[in-house]
């Protein structure tokens, strides 16, 4: 697994350089084992959990900025951090963030079937 793993903790900032919410942790490739979404924890209080793309995070100095503006978390799908991604949740939460089919994770994992595991809590 990347990097990500050792981002938890982390304050998570969005494009324009708000404070959003609060690295809880990542999901992995199911087949891979390689990172592909931090779970974030919105807010201060944590109450709505979301993943980002780590393809489109960056961190340094205990931050995380992301390349999304916090309204497309704050609309995101709701996760359960404890529970593995199917390929149509990931599908869906690819579409959110404007990942075309044929593009990133979204191509990775076009070709799986669906109600197949394609993330899993790392």
């Amino acid at each position: 697994m990347s990097s990500a793993s050792a981002w938890v903790g982390f304050d998570v900032d969005d494009a324009d350089g708000t404070r959003v919410g609060r690295v809880h942790g990542a999901y992995a490739d199911a087949n891979g084992g390689e990172a592909v979404w931090l779970v974030v924890a919105l807010g201060r209080r944590g109450a709505k959990t979301v993943v980002v793309p780590v393809r489109e995070c960056a961190a340094a100095a205990g931050r995380v900025w992301m390349a999304q503006p916090r309204e497309a978390l704050r609309d995101a799908p709701a996760v359960d951090p404890s529970r593995p991604l199917l390929r149509e949740h990931e599908a869906a939460i690819c579409a959110h963030y404007g990942v075309g089919e044929g593009v990133g994770r979204h191509a990775e994992i076009a070709a799986r079937q669906d109600g197949e595991i394609t993330a899993q809590p790392a």
